[in-house]
Order: structure tokens, then C-alpha cells, then sequence
């Protein structure tokens, strides 16, 4: 798409996104969580993909098209993934829903990191920064600078918050000691998460991007096994940076450039803004760049154009659930 269409798309859409829903499914279990809107009917969950963006885990507004994105995009790798570790996608029957699995998720999430960066409290960086050399149970170097590979790409796991409260990131001994998880279920976990961050890897390296860091959300599904939920791989769980000019800007000591919402937080820290107290509203200007970002990351990692759907979006959800027999109505 020109430039400047894409960009009066995205500005005619800040009207149009898709803040919440309150689909009516009759006996669905509902759970709103800061980007997801969860319906769950027996053992099928409907979720739907918001334009709610969260950083700090603070929902700080919304970025049109940003739901969009990322449910085409997760559905494009669980689909990449599906030989390398199941998943809980049944159909995806709207540009911003998916039909899976119900799923019990676990307490843990499981984070790759392979580069010393990040700018939040639970960011390798930040407590490298301050003088720690022990992060998650793993040993790093003296004499890092920020931005740099990890001497290897280390798991550092950590609690999943509710809603308006703060992850902590733990190691495998301290998640243990804390009783939410057991030895095998974290051990097979862990080697899920090894194996796709591997495969993310390489394939953005073919794309000509760095998977510098992602997050895993796994869970049990009713014949127990244990399964990939929620999102792989979105400019959301995940950051990518553009491998052309890396070591060049590294050399400058410049910031690598990004294709995730790092943009968005680096915009709030610049406003002093960290996570603590209501968020600073978000320029239209940002939420503009923000879309276009997002967008531009589904095109390079996938491959594929993004075509965006700008019809009012619960009304066209409703139409597009309609084969699933869940008794909805709008």
C-alpha cells in the first residue's frame, strides 16, 4: 500500500478500534484480560484480539488494526509451529478471532532472551544496568554494553501478574520453591519454548530481522497434554530488531531498530513514564506510528500483504461466529 493511503487508513480507523466486547454467548465464561476478551463455552474458547495496547503491564490505550495484526500473525506461526509443539488453534473464523482449544493456562510465563537490552523493571538490561551479573539463576559477563548478544540465549521465567499488577521474573529454583509449578511440567516447558524460540530464530533471519526476545504462554489441555496458548511470535510477546544495520548501530552506540511495541515504551519513558500511576494518554500522531509499525512487522515477518477489514468490528465478529453454533447474538 502508498505510504500515504496506508497512513489515512490508519488515521480514519483511530474512531474504529476495537477498544472491548461484550459478545452474548449464551453460558460463556468471560475473562477480560489486557489484550484479550475471553468467551469459553465447554471446551472451546473464543478469543478476541482487541486494539488494546499493553506495556508495563498497564493497558495504556488502543492502535488501530493492532488486533488485526496480531491474531493474523500468531495464527501464522502457530500454524509455522505446529510440528514443533502443539498449540490450542481449532479455526480462525474473523481477522481478529480464534477459535480454540480451552486450555488451562500455567502460572509461568516462559521468556527467551538472547541479547542483553530492555527498558522495563523485568528487563535483563535494567538489572544489568545496576550491577547484577546473576539474572534468573544464569551468570553473565563482566563488560557487556547494552544491546549485545548473550553469550547464549538464556530462559528467564516469570510470574504471570493479574491484571494491573507487575510480572516478576524468577529462576527455575525460585519458581519451583514458589509451588506453582512442578520439576517435570517446568522442565518439559522450558524445552517448548527452547525449540520454538530456535525456530523464530531462523526463520526471521531468513526474513533479515533478529528474534531478540519472546515470551511463551503455555497450559493443559483437557486430555492434559501440554500446549502453546494465546500468541507466538507478535511484535506483542516478542522483539524484533532489523539484522542489516545491527552491528553498525551497535558500533555507534545506537538503539537497533525495532519492529515491536518497544516504540511505544521508549515514547513513555521519554514522558517518564515507567508503569507507576495512570498512563499519559497517547498522542494520535503515536498511535498513527504505532499501527504502522505493527503492520509493517506482520508484512516483513510473514511475508504476506496485510489487508486490513474496517468494517464496525463487533457487528462483523457476530456474522463471522455465526457457523460455530454458539447461540450469539449481538
Amino acid at each position: 500500500m502508498i505510504p500515504d493511503a496506508l497512513d489515512d487508513l490508519i488515521r480514519a480507523q483511530l474512531a474504529r478500534t476495537l477498544d472491548e466486547t461484550h459478545l452474548e454467548i449464551p453460558g460463556a465464561a468471560v475473562y477480560h484480560g489486557k489484550v484479550r476478551d475471553n468467551y469459553t463455552v465447554g471446551d472451546r474458547r473464543v478469543i478476541v484480539v482487541t486494539d488494546r495496547i499493553s506495556a508495563f503491564d498497564v493497558v495504556l490505550g488502543t492502535i488501530p488494526f493492532k488486533g488485526q495484526v496480531l491474531n493474523r500473525m500468531a495464527a501464522h506461526w502457530f500454524h509455522e509451529t505446529r510440528d514443533v509443539a502443539p498449540n490450542h488453534v481449532i479455526e480462525v473464523p474473523d481477522p481478529a478471532v480464534t477459535l480454540a482449544r480451552a486450555c488451562t493456562p500455567l502460572p509461568v510465563e516462559f521468556v527467551m532472551r538472547a541479547y542483553l537490552t530492555g527498558v522495563t523493571s523485568t528487563s535483563v538490561w535494567t538489572h544489568y544496568a545496576k550491577g547484577a551479573r546473576r539474572f534468573c539463576g544464569h551468570d553473565l559477563p563482566d563488560g557487556m554494553k547494552k544491546n549485545e548478544p548473550l553469550p547464549r540465549a538464556i530462559l528467564t521465567p516469570s510470574t504471570k501478574a493479574e491484571k494491573g499488577g507487575h510480572d516478576v521474573s524468577l529462576s527455575r529454583d525460585e519458581i519451583l520453591a514458589s509451588g506453582v509449578i512442578d520439576a517435570a511440567t517446568f522442565d518439559e516447558c522450558a524445552a517448548i519454548a527452547g525449540r520454538l524460540f530456535e525456530f523464530g530464530r531462523k526463520r526471521a533471519a531468513e526474513r533479515g530481522l533478529i528474534l531478540v526476545d519472546t515470551k511463551y504462554e503455555l497450559g493443559r489441555a483437557p486430555d492434559g497434554q501440554i500446549t502453546v496458548i494465546d500468541e507466538i511470535h507478535t511484535p506483542d510477546s516478542s522483539r524484533y530488531w532489523f539484522a542489516g544495520d545491527y552491528e553498525a548501530r551497535l558500533a555507534r552506540g545506537e538503539e537497533p531498530r525495532s519492529l515491536d511495541k518497544e516504540f511505544v515504551r521508549r515514547w513513555y519513558a521519554a514522558q517518564g513514564y515507567v508503569g507507576d500511576g495512570p498512563p499519559p494518554p497517547m498522542t494520535d500522531e503515536i498511535r498513527v506510528e504505532a499501527a504502522k509499525r505493527y503492520i509493517e512487522t506482520f508484512e516483513l515477518v510473514t511475508g504476506c500483504a496485510f489487508e486490513p477489514d474496517t468494517s464496525e468490528p463487533e457487528a462483523r465478529i457476530v456474522r463471522n461466529l455465526a457457523h460455530l453454533h454458539l447461540g450469539m447474538t449481538a
